[in-house]
């Protein structure tokens, strides 16, 4: 349902929020990350257009948060690199069911729409608070170890 590019900014900006608020090299995301440096370049690059992360060059650049972790919900993250799709009209283009979606549809769109509250209803801070024991992505950018489960 979520597409890797999804998973790729969460990852990532749950890797900026650990160091915060050092600044993160495009290598140092994607080496605690597991992501490939190519492809976050561009996770990065949608990140900083929709105003969550900020981007400096130079020597003592990288990337920051842009948002405090306890004002930047998931569904932001989501929304800015793959946004979720609602299902409002017939994606068979059936003309009698126009808004009025069947069924079965009406369910998947239910379905949706809660995944869509739980990223809305959730911060980052919420995220990195969860105390069950496990940590994400609980080693540092500056360590040899990463947890991703």
């Amino acid at each position: 349902m979520l597409s890797q590019t999804v998973e790729y900014a969460l990852r990532a900006i749950v890797s900026l929020a650990n160091e915060a608020p050092a600044a993160q090299t495009n290598v140092q995301i994607a080496k605690v990350t597991k992501v490939p440096a190519a492809y976050l370049s561009k996770v990065m690059a949608s990140l900083n257009r929709a105003g969550l992360v900020h981007s400096q060059r130079g020597p003592n650049g990288g990337f920051t948060l842009a948002k405090n972790p306890e004002d930047l919900s998931l569904l932001e993250v989501v929304n800015a690199v793959d946004p979720i799709r609602r299902i409002e009209t017939c994606p068979l283009d059936i003309a009698s069911h126009g808004t009025r979606l069947c069924p079965l549809h009406r369910r998947m769109d239910n379905a949706i729409k809660t995944v869509e509250q739980a990223f809305a209803n959730t911060t980052l801070a919420e995220v990195l608070a969860d105390s069950n024991g496990s940590k994400p992505l609980c080693e540092s950018a500056n360590s040899n170890l990463v947890n991703l489960s």
